[in-house]
């Protein structure tokens, strides 16, 4: 077990979780937002949503689970729909967000359930990513050397994006209660708007 979480091809998968986690989209957004209003905490369920969403993408690839992929892509159309209304909703929450202060509790048990399902549910919309883990996935069985196992692929991928996430969530709970009123309702607007940005954008490549 040791030398397959050595193997160059399981640190690869974890680099495919990392790149696919690190570009600034909506779960960014989410998470750095969530962990401003409710710690570490809650950044951390947010981002992990995603992480595991990948994963499950990455598993379909990995075991080339056919019938599930055709699905998944030909209902791309109704998926993007969703996954775009879901991002409007998520834009208007965070408009109409109260400001938490340093002194917000603590997240309960069902607001983290809540963060991880919607980032789940939300990174799950777009079945497009499930076709850069079969390329990827098949670019890292066709290199040379003993084939790494599925499963090894897919938890390398789960923990690069796991890593991310716990990286950016903590960095920006260094900086919580640094930031006063002022800068935190301008936060919240940002994000709004990039939030509403990307969901007309994800419609807009229906139509492309």
């Amino acid at each position: 077990m040791t030398d397959a979480l050595t193997d160059p091809r399981f640190l690869q998968a974890m680099l495919v979780g990392l790149g696919i986690a690190a570009p600034v989209g909506p779960i960014g957004l989410l998470t750095i937002r969530r962990t401003l209003d409710g710690g570490m905490t809650a950044g951390l369920a947010t981002g992990l949503g995603a992480a595991c969403a990948d994963a499950a993408y990455g598993a379909l690839g990995a075991w080339g689970v056919q019938a599930a992929i055709t699905w998944l892509v030909g209902a791309r159309v109704p998926l993007a729909l969703g996954g775009g209304a879901l991002l409007l909703w998520l834009a208007w929450q965070t408009w109409r967000a109260p400001l938490a202060t340093s002194a917000a509790p603590l997240p309960s048990g069902g607001d983290l359930l809540r963060h991880f399902g919607g980032t789940f549910a939300l990174t799950l919309s777009n079945p497009a990513t499930i076709l850069s883990f079969i390329a990827v996935f098949g670019a890292l069985a066709g290199a040379g050397g003993p084939a790494l196992s599925p499963s090894l692929m897919v938890l390398g991928v789960w923990l690069g994006s796991a890593l991310w996430w716990l990286g950016l969530s903590w960095g920006v709970s260094r900086l919580r209660h640094a930031l006063d009123v002022a800068w935190r309702r301008r936060i919240n607007a940002a994000s709004a708007l990039l939030l509403a940005g990307f969901a007309l954008w994800q419609w807009a490549q229906l139509a492309a």
